[in-house]
């Protein structure tokens, strides 16, 4: 039937349209990036992220018992370190500042997920994401030192492992030692899709993470590209990770919808730090309604095909969802 028989905004009222919404999103299906650093009673605002911090172990166990209050489903890691090398030792130390981290909040704030992130940028003086060796990011060389990190956050604590350094086969290093040591249950939450993307600049000043030469296009996706991104998901889920996650969010959708209907193991969508530092200036601004933004993106990021949100939004949404 045509108008006026038909009439689709009698299902658009602000008491009927929640009944038949198509995409609903729950703060469990959230997870918060936080930034640990050394030292005691730390908060220290990030200024390319308003309203992210850097924690020392004990505010940022208060941070995650706020966070888990919220009911938001887990927390993603990342260390900010006060020593740094060439090769990142760091980031495999057991008493590295994520590993602290882990212990902290395992004993402390039971019943939320802590995702850790496994990569050696943080780490590294030169700021890369594995060896270096005259200029060139050495791949295979770079394994076992991820595989060693992820072992030793699990070992840690960490619930579920998240490399995000775009090696090849590093999903399969991870998986073997892990399995070796006693910890087959530890899932892989793979960066399987990251772009080499500007929308990083943010993350880079939090997590003291840009590269002193070069950039990361050696190993990070081109944004050109899409059936790329396929591939990339189909070896790492053959080398065993159990989640993969396409990373930024907001400008891949069309690969979340492609990764959506093609595959149907867990689907995690990251929305990255420019994402979330241009909505908030936009927003203080006055040039957005900032919330209304905020949880329109995220709806869309979800009707996409995501499972599971990044963001660093998640506690103002959780708030809101709740």
């Amino acid at each position: 039937m045509s108008f006026p028989a038909t009439r689709p905004r009698r299902l658009r009222s602000s008491l009927i349209r929640g009944m038949v919404a198509e995409t609903r999103l729950s703060p469990e299906q959230l997870v918060y990036p936080l930034f640990v650093c050394p030292g005691e009673g730390v908060k220290k605002e990030i200024s390319a992220m308003p309203g992210n911090y850097h924690w020392s172990v004990d505010t940022l166990v208060e941070e995650v018992r706020a966070v888990k209050g919220l009911g938001i489903g887990g927390v993603m890691l990342f260390g900010v370190p006060d020593k740094k090398d060439d090769h990142g030792s760091g980031a495999w130390d057991d008493e590295g500042i994520v590993q602290q981290a882990l212990r902290a909040l395992k004993r402390e704030v039971p019943g939320i997920v802590l995702i850790s992130d496994v990569c050696l940028c943080e780490y590294t003086s030169h700021g890369h994401c594995g060896v270096v060796s005259g200029g060139e990011i050495l791949n295979d060389e770079t394994l076992e030192l991820l595989a060693r990190t992820a072992l030793s956050q699990a070992g840690a604590g960490s619930d579920m492992i998240a490399p995000s350094d775009m090696m090849d086969g590093r999903v399969g290093a991870i998986r073997s030692l892990l399995d070796a040591h006693g910890f087959q249950n530890t899932p892989i939450l793979s960066y399987a899709v990251k772009y080499a993307s500007g929308y990083y600049g943010p993350f880079r000043e939090a997590a003291g993470s840009a590269p002193a030469f070069g950039d990361r296009r050696s190993h990070q996706m081109d944004p050109a590209n899409a059936r790329e991104a396929l591939r990339e998901i189909d070896l790492d889920i053959e080398e065993g990770a159990d989640i993969i996650m396409v990373k930024p969010a907001g400008p891949y959708l069309d690969i979340l919808r492609m990764a959506r209907d093609r595959y149907s193991i867990p689907l995690a969508a990251y929305q990255v730090s420019g994402e979330y530092s241009a909505l908030v200036a936009a927003g203080r601004m006055g040039w957005l309604d900032l919330p209304r933004t905020m949880m329109e993106s995220l709806i869309g990021i979800r009707r996409a095909g995501a499972d599971i949100l990044l963001t660093y939004f998640a506690k103002e949404a959780a708030e809101i969802l709740s």
